[in-house]
């Protein structure tokens, strides 16, 4: 399961803060550990969107070669979470209003049709899993921990594309789990997720259930109800301290 694990404390998405990364070369290793910090760091907010990611700055921070960070930056930058623009360099990326609606209505279009068949191939390990996830989100949201909610459903919905069988279509979930993790923290609303609360519960019943035909109404109905709680205002480009985000 993809929850970004790599660097947090904690064993689970949202972890109390990252480790401190040392400063040991290019491997690959390094620069996957280096990947998944950025990345958590953007979903969690803690690089906001329009933030300039200079070359040379993040590679004093992390002890690694421009070259290192250049092919980092692209990666995210694949996954949409970076923006590289000529002669500017990289900068967290700016969702837009049309870029959210098109990323949940690649959702509604994918995580639903996945639906039949996650209820037809659930196992009881499988519910108990689930639940378990759902019970943090909540406990997250509770705690005013917005952050860690937000990338324990993205976790909750990759798991349930991986619970369908079918690799491809689960990694292109995770990727717009990614993406609307970066919209809701933007735009979201605090202490909540666009959602009620037991959503993810009401949506785990209807699978235990095999009852694949509700479970895809109940997606629909829950991805709309994200989608339209968005509220979209634009905010000023700030200027980053990399090393108090990284702990570095």
């Amino acid at each position: 399961m993809n929850q970004r694990q790599g660097v947090t404390d904690a064993g689970e998405p949202g972890g109390a803060k990252p480790r401190r990364l040392g400063k040991n070369g290019d491997g690959a290793e390094r620069h996957e550990a280096i990947y998944r910090t950025i990345s958590d760091a953007i979903i969690e907010h803690r690089l906001k969107p329009g933030a300039r990611l200079r070359e040379d700055a993040l590679a004093e921070v992390f002890g690694i070669s421009r070259t290192g960070v250049r092919k980092i930056l692209q990666r995210l930058a694949l996954e949409q979470l970076v923006t590289l623009t000529p002669r500017r360099g990289a900068s967290v990326t700016r969702p837009t209003a049309e870029e959210a609606k098109d990323v949940f209505d690649a959702r509604q279009m994918v995580e639903c049709g996945l639906m039949p068949e996650v209820a037809r191939r659930i196992k009881p390990d499988d519910v108990r899993e689930l639940r378990d996830m759902a019970r943090r989100e909540r406990e997250a949201l509770k705690s005013g921990e917005q952050s860690r909610a937000i990338k324990l459903s993205a976790a909750f919905h990759e798991r349930l594309a991986q619970l369908s069988g079918n690799a491809t279509l689960a990694a292109f979930v995770g990727q717009l789990c990614s993406r609307s993790s970066l919209i809701l923290a933007v735009y979201g609303s605090s202490g909540h997720l666009g959602c009620e609360s037991h959503d993810h519960d009401d949506l785990i019943g209807f699978l235990e259930a095999g009852d694949g035909e509700r479970a895809t109404a109940f997606m629909g109905r829950h991805l709309k109800a994200i989608a339209a709680s968005l509220s979209i205002i634009e905010e000023e480009q700030e200027a980053p301290d990399l090393h108090q985000i990284f702990n570095l």
